[in-house]
C-alpha cells in the first residue's frame, strides 16, 4: 500500500493504468470518453486493463450515456448488466450515479445497481454535484451504505468547494469522501486539509495532434495518462 494518502487516477486504457500505478497512484477509475465526463468502457478495454494491473485497484465507471443522470428503465438494465460483467471479471469496484427528474437520489436504481455489484466497492460519482440539494443526497448515500462518494463539493473545481467538502467529510461516517473535479497537484494539500479521504484526477496530456483525423474523425489528438502529473499528485499527497 502506498505511503501517501489515496490518489485515484482516471484512465482510459491499459497503458494509462500501468503508467498511473507505476507513478505511485493508489487506485484507478477506468472509463472512456473523458471529454464528456466519462462513459462505460468497452469489454475489451476492461479485460485488457484487468490483465495489465492488479484488478483490485480498478474501479470501473458504469455510465451508459452523457447528458445527465436521469435514466430510463432500459438504461438502468444495461448499466446493471455492465456492472455484473465488471464484477464477474474481477474489478475491485464500480462507479455509478443516478438522479430523479426532480434532482434527488434515485434510490431504487442505486439499490438495483448495488445488488448487481455484490461485494465489489460501490462508488457514487459526481452526479451528487448535479443534485438539487447535494448535501441531502450525500446524507442519503451515507444511509444507503455506499463505499465512496466522488464530489467537488458542488463547485466546478474541487478547490473552490473546500467549505462544502469539509462539511461532507465531517458527517461522512464510514463513507469515504473523495475530492474530484478539476483537481491539480497544487490543490491536493488544501483538499486533504479540508478533511477529504482521497483525491481523484485524470492527469492527462494530449498527444498526436499532427495525426490526421479528417472529416468525421473528431478532434485532433488524443489524451494519455501523464506520468509526471501523476507523480506530482502523489508527491503532493505525501
Amino acid at each position: 500500500m502506498p505511503a501517501h494518502r489515496p490518489v485515484e487516477i482516471a484512465v482510459q486504457d491499459a497503458a494509462g493504468a500501468r503508467t498511473a500505478l507505476e507513478a505511485g497512484a493508489t487506485r484507478l477509475e477506468l472509463c472512456q470518453a473523458l471529454d464528456v465526463g466519462g462513459l462505460t468502457p468497452s469489454l475489451g478495454t476492461l479485460e485488457s486493463v484487468l490483465a495489465a494491473v492488479d484488478p483490485s485497484t480498478v474501479n470501473v465507471l458504469v455510465r451508459p450515456r452523457g447528458g445527465g443522470f436521469v435514466y430510463s428503465p432500459e438504461e438502468v438494465a444495461v448499466a446493471a448488466a455492465d456492472i455484473r460483467a465488471c464484477v464477474e471479471r474481477g474489478a475491485g469496484g464500480v462507479v455509478v450515479g443516478a438522479l430523479t427528474a426532480a434532482g434527488s437520489l434515485d434510490v431504487a436504481t442505486l439499490r438495483a445497481w448495488r445488488d448487481a455489484a455484490g461485494s465489489a466497492a460501490l462508488v457514487f460519482h459526481r452526479a451528487v454535484d448535479a443534485a438539487a440539494d447535494p448535501g441531502a443526497v450525500f446524507d442519503q448515500l451515507v444511509a444507503e451504505g455506499v463505499d465512496r462518494v466522488l464530489t467537488s463539493g458542488g463547485a466546478t473545481r474541487s478547490i473552490d468547494g473546500l467549505r462544502a467538502l469539509a462539511d461532507l467529510a465531517a458527517r461522512s461516517g464510514a463513507v469515504e469522501v473523495m475530492a474530484g473535479g478539476g483537481v491539480q497537484p497544487a490543490d491536493i494539500p488544501a483538499l486533504f486539509a479540508a478533511g477529504v479521504d482521497a483525491v481523484h484526477l485524470s492527469a492527462r496530456s494530449r498527444i498526436a495532434r499532427d495525426a490526421p483525423s479528417g472529416p468525421g474523425g473528431g478532434s485532433e489528438g488524443h489524451d494519455v495518462t501523464d506520468a509526471a502529473i501523476v507523480a506530482a499528485a502523489v508527491a503532493a499527497a505525501a
